[in-house]
């Protein structure tokens, strides 16, 4: 698949945006380099990237995409029992449609065919559209890492017991919730 820039067309009311989350491939790095330099201000770079993508049994990298466009992407790292998201991002212009959530819902149900029970993110700590998103993941703040980005800290957020049917049920509400704006289509 390749980008189409352009304006994001306005979703009629009631329409569910139609998104496919597939695995991110190497030939998607130009997409997502752009998406990394309009999202952060430390972007990674296209080296990091493939090394992450070249870590096939620890690391999962997944894409959105709308049509033919890379609109968001995300990826995590699993160690043991324990999923760590490294980034999430959503293209500017795509921002407010749901793609966040669509990819960290996509992130955990990831995790948990990989057999995580546990997830662990870092977000810079003002970053509250982000915190607020993690929160309803059920994410919750257990400490600091000072001058973690170059311009602050970041506040480290986990969730424990993802495999247990307390978390499927939430995460089966944020699924269903999802659904109401977002027509997802989750590929292997």
């Amino acid at each position: 698949m390749t980008a189409v820039r352009g304006p994001v067309p306005p979703a009629p009311p009631g329409a569910r945006l139609p998104v496919v989350v597939a695995p991110l491939r190497p030939r998607d790095l130009p997409n997502v380099l752009r998406i990394e330099g309009e999202v952060f201000d430390e972007p990674w770079s296209r080296q990091l990237f493939q090394g992450e993508l070249a870590q096939r049994t620890s690391r999962s990298y997944r894409a959105a995409w709308v049509g033919s466009e890379l609109v968001g992407y995300a990826g995590q790292m699993s160690v043991d029992d324990e999923a760590h998201v490294n980034n999430i991002a959503v293209a500017p212009g795509w921002v407010g449609r749901r793609l966040g959530t669509a990819l960290l819902y996509d992130l955990v149900r990831t995790a948990l065919t990989r057999g995580s029970a546990h997830l662990t993110l870092e977000v810079a700590v003002g970053n509250e559209a982000a915190i607020a998103l993690y929160r309803r993941f059920g994410l919750a703040p257990v400490g600091v890492r000072p001058n973690y980005y170059q311009d602050g800290d970041a506040l480290i957020m986990w969730v424990r017991d993802i495999d247990s049917d307390d978390y499927a049920l939430r995460l089966a509400a944020i699924g269903s919730t999802l659904a109401e704006a977002v027509d997802l289509e989750r590929r292997p």
